[in-house]
Protein backbone atom coordinates (compact mmCIF):
# COMPACT_ATOMS: atom_id res chain seq x y z
CA UNK A 1 0.00 0.00 0.00
CA UNK A 2 1.15 3.60 -0.67
CA UNK A 3 -1.06 5.27 1.85
CA UNK A 4 -2.08 9.13 0.96
CA UNK A 5 1.55 10.18 -0.25
CA UNK A 6 1.72 11.25 -3.80
CA UNK A 7 5.34 12.03 -3.93
CA UNK A 8 5.58 7.92 -3.08
CA UNK A 9 3.53 6.57 -5.69
CA UNK A 10 5.20 8.36 -8.19
CA UNK A 11 8.44 7.73 -6.59
CA UNK A 12 7.43 3.75 -6.12
CA UNK A 13 6.09 3.88 -10.25
CA UNK A 14 9.40 5.83 -11.34
CA UNK A 15 11.70 2.96 -9.47
CA UNK A 16 9.70 -0.11 -11.20
CA UNK A 17 9.70 1.91 -14.89
CA UNK A 18 13.34 2.95 -14.60
CA UNK A 19 13.83 -1.04 -13.63
CA UNK A 20 12.08 -2.09 -16.31
CA UNK A 21 13.98 0.24 -18.28
CA UNK A 22 17.38 -1.03 -16.99
CA UNK A 23 16.36 -4.95 -17.75
CA UNK A 24 14.83 -3.91 -21.27
CA UNK A 25 18.73 -2.36 -21.46
CA UNK A 26 20.13 -5.36 -20.64
CA UNK A 27 18.37 -7.69 -23.06
CA UNK A 28 18.45 -5.60 -25.83
CA UNK A 29 22.55 -5.39 -25.09
CA UNK A 30 22.58 -9.28 -25.02
CA UNK A 31 20.89 -9.50 -28.33
CA UNK A 32 23.16 -7.22 -29.68
CA UNK A 33 26.63 -9.65 -28.65
CA UNK A 34 24.93 -12.47 -29.74
CA UNK A 35 23.65 -11.24 -32.89
CA UNK A 36 27.81 -9.92 -33.53
CA UNK A 37 29.12 -13.35 -32.42
CA UNK A 38 27.10 -15.17 -34.43
CA UNK A 39 27.47 -12.83 -37.51
CA UNK A 40 30.63 -10.41 -37.30
CA UNK A 41 30.75 -6.71 -36.75
CA UNK A 42 29.59 -5.57 -40.17
CA UNK A 43 25.85 -4.57 -40.09
CA UNK A 44 26.02 -4.10 -43.89
CA UNK A 45 26.68 -8.48 -43.86
CA UNK A 46 24.77 -9.57 -40.42
CA UNK A 47 21.38 -8.32 -40.58
CA UNK A 48 20.16 -9.82 -37.26
CA UNK A 49 23.06 -7.57 -36.16
CA UNK A 50 21.52 -4.55 -37.91
CA UNK A 51 17.78 -4.90 -36.72
CA UNK A 52 19.01 -5.87 -32.86
CA UNK A 53 21.09 -2.33 -33.15
CA UNK A 54 17.94 -0.35 -34.72
CA UNK A 55 15.56 -2.09 -32.04
CA UNK A 56 17.80 -0.80 -29.18
CA UNK A 57 18.32 2.66 -30.58
CA UNK A 58 14.34 3.22 -30.68
CA UNK A 59 14.98 2.04 -27.20
CA UNK A 60 17.41 4.72 -26.37
CA UNK A 61 20.32 2.86 -25.23
CA UNK A 62 23.37 5.04 -25.98
CA UNK A 63 25.03 4.69 -28.54
CA UNK A 64 28.26 3.88 -26.41
CA UNK A 65 26.89 0.88 -24.81
CA UNK A 66 25.58 -0.59 -28.30
CA UNK A 67 29.27 0.15 -29.35
CA UNK A 68 30.94 -1.65 -26.96
CA UNK A 69 28.62 -4.74 -27.33
CA UNK A 70 29.28 -5.05 -30.78
CA UNK A 71 32.77 -5.27 -30.14
CA UNK A 72 32.80 -7.59 -26.94
CA UNK A 73 30.41 -9.72 -29.81
CA UNK A 74 32.54 -9.98 -32.27
CA UNK A 75 35.87 -10.41 -29.76
CA UNK A 76 37.12 -7.52 -30.23
CA UNK A 77 36.86 -6.34 -26.85
CA UNK A 78 37.03 -8.43 -23.96
CA UNK A 79 34.38 -9.12 -21.03
CA UNK A 80 31.91 -11.19 -23.65
CA UNK A 81 29.76 -14.05 -21.87
CA UNK A 82 29.41 -16.98 -23.74
CA UNK A 83 25.44 -16.63 -24.31
CA UNK A 84 23.68 -20.18 -24.98
CA UNK A 85 19.97 -19.41 -26.35
CA UNK A 86 17.49 -21.76 -24.15
CA UNK A 87 14.12 -22.38 -24.56
CA UNK A 88 11.93 -23.77 -22.15
CA UNK A 89 8.06 -24.93 -22.60
CA UNK A 90 5.21 -24.59 -20.09
CA UNK A 91 1.23 -23.61 -19.30
CA UNK A 92 -0.39 -20.80 -17.98
CA UNK A 93 -3.63 -20.78 -16.20
CA UNK A 94 -6.41 -21.72 -18.80
CA UNK A 95 -4.52 -24.18 -20.58
CA UNK A 96 -2.23 -20.86 -22.27
CA UNK A 97 0.96 -22.45 -23.76
CA UNK A 98 4.13 -20.60 -23.32
CA UNK A 99 7.30 -20.55 -24.98
CA UNK A 100 10.13 -18.68 -23.11
CA UNK A 101 13.16 -18.05 -24.71
CA UNK A 102 16.37 -17.47 -22.80
CA UNK A 103 19.77 -16.16 -23.18
CA UNK A 104 21.90 -17.43 -20.65
CA UNK A 105 25.40 -18.12 -19.66
CA UNK A 106 24.29 -20.78 -16.85
CA UNK A 107 21.87 -23.11 -17.98
CA UNK A 108 21.14 -24.68 -14.21
CA UNK A 109 20.74 -20.75 -13.06
CA UNK A 110 17.99 -20.47 -15.65
CA UNK A 111 16.19 -23.53 -15.46
CA UNK A 112 15.68 -23.21 -11.97
CA UNK A 113 15.06 -19.57 -11.68
CA UNK A 114 12.18 -19.81 -15.07
CA UNK A 115 10.70 -22.93 -12.82
CA UNK A 116 10.24 -20.88 -9.88
CA UNK A 117 8.58 -18.07 -11.60
CA UNK A 118 6.03 -20.10 -13.69
CA UNK A 119 5.09 -23.00 -10.66
CA UNK A 120 4.29 -19.83 -8.03
CA UNK A 121 2.21 -17.79 -10.80
CA UNK A 122 -0.59 -20.44 -10.96
CA UNK A 123 1.77 -22.49 -14.32
CA UNK A 124 3.74 -25.44 -14.85
CA UNK A 125 6.90 -26.33 -17.04
CA UNK A 126 5.92 -29.03 -20.09
CA UNK A 127 8.39 -31.41 -21.57
CA UNK A 128 10.01 -30.26 -24.63
CA UNK A 129 8.02 -30.47 -28.18
CA UNK A 130 4.97 -30.88 -25.87
CA UNK A 131 4.64 -26.69 -26.70
CA UNK A 132 6.88 -25.99 -29.60
CA UNK A 133 4.59 -27.75 -31.80
CA UNK A 134 1.86 -25.65 -31.45
CA UNK A 135 3.56 -22.02 -32.76
CA UNK A 136 5.48 -21.50 -36.43
CA UNK A 137 9.06 -19.64 -36.22
CA UNK A 138 8.15 -16.18 -38.72
CA UNK A 139 9.71 -13.28 -39.32
CA UNK A 140 7.34 -10.10 -37.73
CA UNK A 141 7.84 -6.55 -38.81
CA UNK A 142 5.94 -4.04 -36.57
CA UNK A 143 4.92 -0.92 -38.36
CA UNK A 144 3.47 2.10 -35.69
CA UNK A 145 0.20 3.84 -37.61
CA UNK A 146 0.35 7.07 -38.58
CA UNK A 147 -1.51 9.72 -40.72
CA UNK A 148 -0.47 8.48 -44.49
CA UNK A 149 -0.05 4.72 -43.67
CA UNK A 150 -2.36 2.38 -44.77
CA UNK A 151 -3.09 -1.51 -44.61
CA UNK A 152 -3.07 -1.01 -48.44
CA UNK A 153 0.05 0.82 -48.64
CA UNK A 154 2.15 -1.59 -46.24
CA UNK A 155 0.63 -4.60 -48.90
CA UNK A 156 1.79 -2.95 -51.84
CA UNK A 157 5.20 -2.74 -51.05
CA UNK A 158 5.65 -5.72 -49.05
CA UNK A 159 3.55 -8.54 -51.10
CA UNK A 160 6.55 -8.97 -53.80
CA UNK A 161 9.53 -9.19 -50.78
CA UNK A 162 7.64 -12.44 -48.95
CA UNK A 163 4.76 -11.37 -46.42
CA UNK A 164 2.61 -14.03 -45.97
CA UNK A 165 0.06 -10.96 -44.72
CA UNK A 166 -0.80 -7.94 -42.43
CA UNK A 167 -2.40 -7.52 -39.40
CA UNK A 168 -4.41 -4.54 -38.12
CA UNK A 169 -3.14 -4.71 -34.35
CA UNK A 170 -4.99 -1.49 -33.42
CA UNK A 171 -2.13 1.13 -32.84
CA UNK A 172 0.27 -0.60 -35.36
CA UNK A 173 0.31 -3.25 -38.54
CA UNK A 174 2.19 -6.61 -37.86
CA UNK A 175 3.55 -8.02 -41.39
CA UNK A 176 4.32 -11.68 -41.28
CA UNK A 177 6.63 -13.67 -43.08
CA UNK A 178 8.67 -16.66 -43.49
CA UNK A 179 12.31 -16.02 -41.39
CA UNK A 180 14.00 -16.03 -44.48
CA UNK A 181 12.34 -13.29 -45.91
CA UNK A 182 12.11 -10.99 -43.15
CA UNK A 183 15.49 -8.75 -44.37
CA UNK A 184 13.62 -8.30 -47.21
CA UNK A 185 10.24 -7.32 -46.31
CA UNK A 186 11.82 -4.81 -43.88
CA UNK A 187 13.89 -3.40 -46.76
CA UNK A 188 11.07 -3.13 -49.15
CA UNK A 189 9.54 -1.12 -46.19
CA UNK A 190 12.89 1.09 -46.04
CA UNK A 191 12.74 1.42 -49.44
CA UNK A 192 9.41 2.87 -49.25
CA UNK A 193 10.35 5.15 -46.61
CA UNK A 194 7.98 3.85 -44.09
CA UNK A 195 9.47 3.55 -40.83
CA UNK A 196 9.13 0.17 -38.85
CA UNK A 197 9.01 -0.35 -35.40
CA UNK A 198 10.93 -3.42 -35.01
CA UNK A 199 11.73 -6.50 -37.42
CA UNK A 200 12.27 -10.06 -35.31
CA UNK A 201 11.85 -13.74 -35.64
CA UNK A 202 9.10 -14.75 -33.10
CA UNK A 203 6.62 -17.74 -32.57
CA UNK A 204 3.24 -17.26 -33.58
CA UNK A 205 0.54 -19.47 -32.65
CA UNK A 206 -1.24 -21.86 -34.78
CA UNK A 207 -4.50 -22.03 -32.27
CA UNK A 208 -5.04 -19.15 -29.55
CA UNK A 209 -6.81 -19.57 -26.26
CA UNK A 210 -9.48 -16.99 -25.92
CA UNK A 211 -9.36 -15.23 -22.37
CA UNK A 212 -12.02 -13.10 -20.37
CA UNK A 213 -10.69 -10.54 -17.97
CA UNK A 214 -9.90 -12.96 -15.30
CA UNK A 215 -7.77 -15.70 -17.01
CA UNK A 216 -6.07 -12.20 -18.73
CA UNK A 217 -5.02 -11.05 -15.27
CA UNK A 218 -3.60 -14.16 -14.26
CA UNK A 219 -1.87 -14.79 -17.44
CA UNK A 220 -0.41 -11.20 -17.65
CA UNK A 221 0.88 -11.38 -14.21
CA UNK A 222 2.19 -15.17 -14.63
CA UNK A 223 4.25 -13.06 -18.03
CA UNK A 224 5.22 -10.47 -16.17
CA UNK A 225 6.72 -12.94 -13.29
CA UNK A 226 9.13 -14.55 -16.12
CA UNK A 227 10.00 -11.16 -17.55
CA UNK A 228 11.13 -10.23 -14.97
CA UNK A 229 14.17 -12.66 -14.70
CA UNK A 230 17.74 -11.95 -16.16
CA UNK A 231 18.00 -14.69 -18.14
CA UNK A 232 14.11 -14.17 -19.80
CA UNK A 233 14.64 -12.44 -23.56
CA UNK A 234 10.92 -13.34 -24.94
CA UNK A 235 8.21 -14.87 -23.72
CA UNK A 236 5.91 -16.53 -26.42
CA UNK A 237 2.19 -17.35 -25.86
CA UNK A 238 -1.30 -18.78 -27.19
CA UNK A 239 -3.79 -16.44 -25.80
CA UNK A 240 -5.98 -14.49 -27.40
CA UNK A 241 -7.51 -11.27 -25.43
CA UNK A 242 -10.49 -9.02 -27.16
CA UNK A 243 -10.35 -5.41 -27.07
CA UNK A 244 -13.21 -5.49 -24.93
CA UNK A 245 -11.40 -7.24 -22.11
CA UNK A 246 -8.33 -5.32 -22.79
CA UNK A 247 -10.57 -1.97 -22.05
CA UNK A 248 -12.05 -3.40 -18.96
CA UNK A 249 -8.43 -4.37 -17.78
Amino acid sequence: MSGHSKWATTKHKKAIIDSRRAKNFAKLIKGIEVAARNGGADISGNPTLFDAIAKAKKSSVPADNIDRAVKRGAGLESGGADWQTIMYEGYGPNGVALLIECLSDNRNRAASEVRVAVTRNGGSMADPGSVSYMFNRKGVVIVNKSGSITEDKILEQVLDAGAEEVNDLGESFEIVSEPSDLVAVRSALQGAGIDYESADTSFLPTVSVPLDAEGATKVFALIDAIEELDDVQNVFGNFDVSDEVMASL
